[in-house]
């Protein structure tokens, strides 16, 4: 029992916003002038809910646009160095807070840190691997991403911890802000992605060991620091989800050559793929109320399912992707100008076609599901927040992409000389 209770302080301690802050100013970070008065105000408030006020002011119908965590009666405005944070479409929050800083440098550092937990990072990071590099580690990572990814969305909707409280934290950032924050997905992508990287590669790809750490170190920290940076986690959130991933890692890295096996070889793999993926995200959509994080779990597990399914087309049309068993262990050291210009012409044809994709699948898809659900369409944002419309959205689109990123962009470097 006694450490029950250590454990519950401790729990306690890690969670305290105070600390989040605490970092903050340590990187040079300071909110608006009275940041510290509102602080005390806010002191002995409620826990504050999923994208919303304290209960109290719900009842009494006070709106507050400004998202999860977000402490009502802080400071207003403060009159330096405007940053305005990248701003979800879906949401209202209001993107514009500004904040000073005594060191851009950390500011950037750690907005790279976040980047490789964002969309963009994985739509560079994964074709480059795939089509540059070695697509039989590359379906493998994306593998273990999209149960990392998975199970970190839907333990956030069944935990339900909302953001650190602001004031005293600094929101850096109000993309995710609608979503819970226990455990930090980033972390857990930022955990995994370099560790799994590590595992699969070594041995298979000639390099030195300690450059392979240090590089999974240097990943994973900057990823975790960059999510108290940014006000997002409190540390138990960022420390939670780094135990978590490597729990996740230690469970699916023995069977991650089986379930690659499976997608290639078996016959009705991609009806069992599709299946579970789409059942997989109905489940993720019953968990709690709309919020991105619903969206962003029918993305991971259509990504996931068009991979795999791809994988399977090129099994069966005879399609290599993966590097011949007699050039293993593969080496960097044949690297040459021109297999570098064919390396950034392969990435660049291949992400404008599945940009595209995207925006073709996102003008067709929303539309059609209205229609189909009828469901008003005039204000897209709203009828986008309706499972009806974002789980067949989000999976068909991201499931065509994925689709196109493993078999339809390698047919197209075929057919043009490039692969």
């Amino acid at each position: 029992m006694a450490l029950c209770r250590r454990l519950a302080r401790l729990a306690a301690h890690l969670q305290d916003p105070r600390k989040v802050a605490a970092f903050q100013r340590l990187c040079g970070v300071e909110g608006p002038s009275g940041w510290a008065d509102a602080e005390q105000r806010a002191g002995g408030r409620e826990p504050v809910v999923n994208g919303g006020p304290p209960a109290a002011e719900r009842a009494a119908g006070q709106g507050h646009p400004a998202g999860n965590g977000t402490v009502p009666g802080g400071a207003g405005p403060p009159q330096r160095w405007r940053r305005r944070p990248r701003r979800n479409s879906l949401t209202e929050e209001d993107g514009s807070q500004e904040f000073s800083t005594r060191s851009r440098f950390l500011y950037y550092l750690f907005s790279l840190g976040t980047e490789l937990g964002n969309e963009l990072f994985y739509i560079l990071f994964f074709p480059f691997c795939i089509w540059n590099l070695d697509a039989w580690l590359g379906r493998r990572l994306i593998i273990i991403w999209v149960w990392v990814m998975y199970l970190g969305q839907c333990t956030k909707d069944v935990i339900r911890w909302p953001r650190p409280a602001s004031p005293p934290v600094v929101k850096l950032e109000v993309f995710y802000n609608s979503e819970y924050s226990m455990p930090s997905t980033h972390a857990m992508s930022g955990t995994a992605i370099p560790l799994a990287l590590l595992l699969l590669s070594y041995g298979r790809w000639q390099y030195p060991l300690m450059f392979g750490l240090i590089l999974a170190f240097c990943w994973c920290s900057l990823v975790c620091c960059s999510r108290i940076y940014m006000g997002m986690h409190s540390i138990l959130d960022v420390i939670a989800g780094f135990l978590y991933a490597i729990l996740i890692l230690v469970v699916f890295h023995p069977v991650v050559d089986l379930i690659d096996n499976f997608n290639l070889t078996y016959k009705y793999a991609p009806l069992i793929i599709i299946s579970l993926h789409l059942a997989l995200g109905i489940f993720s959509f019953t968990l709690d109320t709309w919020s991105t994080s619903r969206g962003d779990t029918a993305q991971i597990l259509g990504c996931g399912a068009g991979v795999a399914c791809g994988s399977h087309v090129n099994y069966i049309m005879g399609l290599k992707l993966d590097p011949p068993p007699e050039t293993l262990p593969l080496s960097l050291s044949s690297l040459t100008v021109t297999v570098f210009g064919k390396a950034i012409l392969r990435l660049l044809i291949g992400v404008i076609v599945l940009l595209l994709t995207k925006v073709a699948m996102k003008k067709a898809t929303i539309p059609l599901a209205c229609k189909i659900f009828r469901i008003p369409h005039d204000d897209v944002r709203k009828a986008r927040q309706r499972m009806e419309v974002e789980l067949p959205y989000r999976y068909i689109t991201y499931g065509t992409v994925g689709f196109s990123l493993m078999f339809i962009v390698p047919c197209l470097f075929h057919f043009i000389g490039l692969s």
